[in-house]
């Protein structure tokens, strides 16, 4: 189930919450009972080391591509 970060506009707790995400945009009660808070726009981690490949080295001649490249008879 997924988490959301709120923030109550009373006593400036910020707190999460594990609900649906059809119930993402409901009213969440504050920990300490206020009833006005906001739902936090959260960031993605994610985690990892991949990167985009290396660009492969061009050959003698042309522009890249198969024209270009050499490759058409």
């Amino acid at each position: 189930m997924p988490r959301y970060e709120y923030r109550c506009r009373t006593c400036g707790d910020t707190f999460e919450l594990s609900r649906p995400m059809a119930e993402s945009s409901a009213p969440a009660d504050c920990p300490a009972g206020h009833d006005d808070t906001v739902k936090l726009l959260s960031t993605v981690a994610v985690g990892g080391s991949a990167s985009a490949p290396a660009p492969a080295p061009r050959s003698g001649g042309g522009g890249g591509g198969c024209c270009g490249g050499g490759c058409c008879g």
